[in-house]
């Protein structure tokens, strides 16, 4: 089991190849056991599986950590809810990730799959990240309440006043439409076209499917930062110095997000450094690998900016209020939060199964000829 067969991209079925790898390949036809062993050898695959395997466990203790911070309500307050479906939407991401490059091994009818699972979790992944801009970011988020106890009177009359001035202001209708029913709605739809549209690049636009799934996923980046740009757009010379600080540090930790999902973006449709020294990344050091660190980085700087906005959400709601923009009564319930998630999850699970059952069609004939090999 130690001593795996690896071969050249010429011994290999085409589609398992990847642009300028030319060895390492692990035969089509591994049990279990050996794509589990394989972890722990040389194969193009390796760095892969580690670069997304390991920063499951990183992304952890930096998650954690927003329980032991003081006055914080219990994990299983509603005031946690849209953390802990981001913190899944992450951990699917990651972990469908690295055992989709572990797995993808055992049969081209599993290695389609695996991917299509891949997919959906990025998707599931970005809905998780809409859910905690909606409550946390969300010009009109709908916790702060949670962050009253232990305010004073003359903080509360603070937000009233700013309540007046909301109801009393001009906003167009179709942003607040947007921002109130709309959101949410539209991050799940974006969510399930972009799965529907990189499954598709399995059997179709091969040529350029590292470029269409990389662009895909812009148009759910665009969607969940609503919130983000309207924050940054809308900023007030009339914010107090507090205020001030905490947009400009979510700020700092949003625009680190958005460089690192650009590099990402690079690596993945240019394949370097692969491309000008092919046979010599193969197995340490290829675009996939460098392409999945930053992707981690950007998560990481999204999830700093969100803890920052929770805990001045924690520490005084009045600090990440828009002048104009107090914030809704209404906090996050499960179904608003988890059954969003298990909704989605069930779409994704249905749109995986019909490709999967293409796939099957599609490649066990060819996967008979290979056993037979």
């Amino acid at each position: 089991m130690w001593s795996l067969p690896l071969v050249r991209h010429t011994e290999v079925p085409q589609r398992v190849t990847e642009n300028f790898i030319l060895s390492g390949y692990r035969f089509p036809n591994y049990s279990l056991r050996q794509c589990l062993a394989s972890a722990f050898c040389p194969t193009n695959e390796t760095g892969n599986f580690w670069t997304h395997f390991l920063p499951i466990f990183v992304f952890a203790f930096h998650f954690l950590e927003v329980f032991t911070w003081e006055g914080a309500p219990e994990p299983g307050s509603p005031f946690f809810y849209p953390f802990w479906n981001y913190f899944l939407g992450v951990l699917y991401l990651l972990l469908a990730s690295s055992l989709a490059h572990l797995l993808n091994s055992m049969s081209l009818i599993i290695r389609e799959i695996c991917f299509f699972v891949d997919y959906g979790t990025i998707s599931a992944y970005t809905v998780g990240s809409s859910l905690a801009y909606y409550y946390y970011i969300h010009p009109q988020a709908g916790i702060p309440e949670i962050g009253f106890r232990g305010q004073n009177s003359s903080q509360k009359k603070g937000l009233n006043t700013d309540e007046e001035d909301w109801n009393s202001a001009s906003f167009p209708t179709l942003l607040q439409l947007f921002f109130e029913s709309l959101y949410i709605p539209s991050t799940c739809l974006v969510a399930i076209i972009c799965v529907v549209t990189c499954c598709n690049t399995r059997q179709r636009w091969r040529k350029y499917r590292y470029a269409v799934r990389t662009l895909v996923f812009l148009l759910p980046f665009f969607i969940s930062s609503t919130p983000i740009f309207y924050r940054l757009l809308s900023s007030s010379a009339n914010m107090s110095s507090s205020s001030n600080h905490l947009l400009s540090t979510m700020a700092a930790f949003f625009y680190r997000h958005c460089f690192w999902l650009v590099v990402s973006a690079i690596f993945n449709i240019s394949k370097i450094p692969e491309r000008f020294s092919p046979g010599n990344f193969d197995i340490w050091g290829h675009s996939h690998q460098w392409f999945h660190c930053c992707t981690f980085l950007s998560i990481l700087d999204e999830l700093q900016m969100i803890k920052v906005e929770m805990r001045a959400l924690l520490l005084n709601p009045a600090l990440v209020l828009s002048p104009l923009m107090p914030p809704r009564l209404a906090g996050p319930s499960f179904w608003s939060t988890y059954g969003v998630m298990v909704v989605l999850q069930g779409c994704i699970a249905s749109i995986i199964a019909w490709f999967g059952w293409q796939a099957y069609q599609i490649f066990a004939p060819e996967q008979k000829k290979l056993k037979g090999h």
